[in-house]
Parts: structure tokens; C-alpha cells; sequence
């Protein structure tokens, strides 16, 4: 038994190790390809050690697209959006977890729908939509139309239907109006899925390239995705930018996950074990 203990032991790290391997090869060769010219990148066999070419290419970025302008963009998008999504997708799943109201199921149901539609399928009513609002190449086009968002609104949804509702009636018996309760009462248990909720908000924003493709006209009103995007020329690309410019877009987005990522995990879980 001991034995087969041990096998199993070193079968299941072998296997993580791949894994892991796998998982973090490619965001190594992304950190060192930014560090070398185009010409060093197509080597063959490829440079594995960083190189002396990050700064050039970091200098480059910022002639050919001004990326400092376009990270502040970035950063400001995804902020504003974060807040303003995470207290829709909040209040909207407090609502659904602890109101009876009529057609609440239906609603509800409804709402998932939004989880097997594809997005594509309202690219061109949103369009329509924020041409007749004169809001195209504004932030509010990228940021008003996605705040309810349905896995942002089942995640809430799903953690505040385990928060007891005698805690709920002793803080009405108290005196609490329903907006202190909701702040006061519901919110601060709520603080591992408001971290997760934060997290996939924020990365969803910064991550974005389709609707924002259509909705940003100007250079200056670009985002990261579409800045790198743009450097990809119909003859010639210098790929030690690209790798640069996504080298810096998603490090930081690894960091905040590494760091946040024991509140990402029980935000997630609460509310999958009702007791």
C-alpha cells in the first residue's frame, strides 16, 4: 500500500510539473522575446536567455503608437468599469438572492441567457445603438453597455444566497434601511467574492478587442489590444515591439492574479456549499 502510495505520490508531480511547464513556457519565451530585436526572435534555434534590446523596443513602442497613452487608457477603462460593473452585477445578484419578487425566476433565467449567447450576436444593434447616442469613440461606449454582466451577476448572486437570512432581519429589527443594510450587513461578508468578481471585471475590460475594434475610431482612444494589434503591418511587422508591448500589458495582469489569488478562489467557491 505504501508502495502504490508512493507511485501515485510521484505519478500525480510528474504530472503537475508538466503542467506547470506548459502552463509557463509560453510567458517565459514572451518575457525574453521582448528583450531581442525581430531578427534575434526568428533565430534558429531560438535565444532561451533575455537579451539587450528592451529598451529600444520599449522606445519604439512609444514612438509608433504612444503606448504610455494607450496603457492610461487602458488602466482608466478597465477601472471605471470594474466599479461601476461590480456595483450593477452586486446589487443586481443581492436582489435576485434575497427579494421575492414576481417573475424573479424568469428574470433570472432570462439573464443566463446571456451566458450561452454569443456576444458577437449584438455587436451590430449595439452599434446602432451608441451611433444614434453620438457615443462612438467615448469611453462610455466601451464601458455602459457590458456593467450587467451575467457571470458577474450568478457569481454575487450565488455567494449572497448563502448569507443567512436571520442576519438579514436582525439588522431590519435594529433600524437599518435597506441601503445601510445592504452596506453594512450584506457587503462585508461578500469581501472574497468582491475580490473575484473585481478580478474577472477588470480582466474581461482590459482584455477586451471586439467591441472595442468597432466602437474606437481615433489612435488616441485605444486600448491595449487594439494598439498591439495595429502594429501587425501588411509587409512588415517588428515583433520585438509586439512582444514588448504584451509583455507589459500582461504582467501586471499575472501579478495582480498571483497576488489576489486566494481571495479569487474562495470568492468563487462561496456559495457552492450550503450548509
Amino acid at each position: 500500500m505504501n508502495r502504490r502510495n508512493a507511485v501515485g505520490g510521484v505519478m500525480l508531480t510528474s504530472s503537475l510539473l508538466i503542467a506547470v511547464t506548459v502552463v509557463l513556457v509560453p510567458f517565459y519565451w514572451l518575457v525574453v522575446g521582448s528583450t531581442h530585436s525581430t531578427a534575434e526572435v526568428f533565430d534558429s534555434p531560438p535565444p532561451l536567455l533575455p537579451g539587450g534590446h528592451l529598451l529600444e523596443n520599449l522606445a519604439n513602442l512609444e514612438a509608433s503608437i504612444g503606448f504610455s497613452r494607450v496603457v492610461l487608457n487602458s488602466v482608466l477603462i478597465s477601472t471605471i468599469y470594474t466599479v461601476l460593473a461590480g456595483l450593477v452585477c452586486t446589487m443586481a445578484g443581492y436582489g435576485f438572492a434575497k427579494y421575492d419578487f414576481r417573475g424573479k425566476e424568469f428574470l433570472f433565467g432570462l439573464l443566463m441567457l446571456g451566458l450561452v449567447i454569443p456576444s458577437q450576436v449584438t455587436l451590430v444593434p449595439l452599434f446602432k445603438m451608441m451611433l444614434a447616442l453620438d457615443w462612438l469613440n467615448t469611453y462610455q461606449a466601451i464601458v455602459l453597455p457590458n456593467l450587467a454582466l451575467p457571470f458577474g451577476i450568478f457569481l454575487m448572486r450565488q455567494s449572497m444566497s448563502a448569507l443567512p437570512d436571520e442576519l438579514l432581519a436582525a439588522g431590519r429589527v435594529d433600524g437599518c434601511g435597506e441601503l445601510r443594510l445592504f452596506v453594512r450587513v450584506v457587503l462585508p461578508p461578500m469581501r472574497p467574492a468582491l475580490a473575484a468578481l473585481g478580478i474577472y471585471l477588470f480582466l474581461y475590460q482590459w482584455n477586451d478587442f471586439v467591441w472595442p475594434l468597432i466602437a474606437l475610431r481615433t489612435r488616441d482612444a485605444y486600448t491595449i489590444p487594439l494598439a498591439i494589434a495595429s502594429l501587425q503591418g501588411a509587409t512588415e511587422t517588428d515583433y520585438g515591439q509586439i512582444l514588448a508591448g504584451t509583455a507589459v500589458a500582461a504582467l501586471p495582469m499575472a501579478l495582480l492574479f498571483l497576488l489576489l489569488q486566494r481571495h479569487f478562489v474562495s470568492g468563487l467557491l462561496a456559495g457552492a456549499v450550503k450548509e
